[in-house]
């Protein structure tokens, strides 16, 4: 029993550990499937097909595992996170790219919410930040900017432009509010309702200012699998854990890892460049995560 007790302790504390660095290169391959899916479908009637396929297997599953569903205040609080979280998150993202701004914007945009998201979780959720760890924040957001450096920033009008900023408050916010609010709710049978929510978010959105029309490609379906199974159900399921079990600051400083991954997998993908410059920037935010979760962050 003491073996069996030790092995789960163990197993445990590696999966724990495995966690943020599993996050990361799931996160940051959504930029590249997006950026296959947007070419055969316009952004918000993929994410309506993207939500609903993903709340149907959703709801499978705290079906199987017989999760408990939250009542109608729960419900609500769920909403609310995935209308900011999936909702205009992923909205803002999509539409940002499929109006022309380029990788490097949207990378950018998980670069600059953990300095946001610190600033408001050292208010709203009581979390002190240390100023070891707002050295480590701004450590990153410099890397972030060398791994970004030189890159074409233009964009297709304001839409795009819009769509970016949105989504960088919509993340931070959406992050704060599933701390606070949806922590003690089921991640199955929340996230279901948070994906029923963004669906009916995005499809009244297509309705309204789409076309509504989708080339069933082979790349298409493929990349709009990989979205829904490794992003919506997998990084959001891991990125909900996190959230659960650790400061929000933390959660917040593994994106800085996210643009140098995406860099990484654009140069592997898209022979995209890739200097030398870029990589101590890839450097820095790595170091700059090490320091903010060196400490532990009291919450009070």
């Amino acid at each position: 029993m003491n073996s069996q007790s030790s092995s789960s302790s163990t197993f445990e504390s590696v999966a724990a550990r495995a966690a943020p660095a599993i996050f990361v290169v799931l996160w940051s391959s959504g930029f590249v499937g997006t950026k296959y899916v947007l070419a055969s479908a316009e952004p918000l009637t993929y994410l309506t097909v993207r939500m609903i396929i993903a709340a149907v297997l959703m709801g499978l599953i705290a079906l199987i595992w017989r999760a408990k569903w939250p009542g109608w205040m729960d419900a609500m609080h769920s909403a609310v996170a995935g209308l900011l979280v999936h909702g205009f998150y992923l909205g803002g993202t999509s539409v940002a790219i499929y109006h022309s701004v380029p990788a490097g914007l949207s990378a950018l945009i998980p670069g600059l919410q953990p300095i946001l998201i610190s600033t408001l979780a050292n208010r709203w959720l009581g979390e002190r930040v240390t100023p070891l760890q707002w050295t480590g924040l701004a450590m990153g957001l410099a890397g972030t900017l060398s791994v970004l450096h030189g890159r074409d920033m233009s964009g297709d009008a304001g839409w795009g432009w819009l769509g970016t900023c949105v989504a960088l408050i919509s993340i931070t916010l959406g992050t704060l509010y599933q701390k606070r609010y949806c922590s003690r709710i089921d991640w199955r049978s929340g996230n279901c309702v948070q994906f029923f929510a963004a669906a009916a978010l995005f499809a009244v959105g297509a309705f309204l200012f789409e076309t509504r029309v989708i080339h069933w490609t082979g790349e298409f379906i493929f990349g709009l699998i990989w979205l829904v199974l490794v992003l919506s159900i997998g990084s959001i399921g891991l990125l909900y854990w996190l959230i659960r079990h650790s400061a929000a600051t933390r959660v917040a400083s593994f994106f800085y890892l996210v643009p140098g991954t995406t860099a990484l997998m654009a140069y592997l993908l898209f022979d995209e460049r890739l200097d030398l410059i870029s990589v101590a920037g890839m450097v820095v935010c790595a170091a700059a995560v090490l320091l903010v979760n060196r400490v532990s962050v009291p919450v009070r």
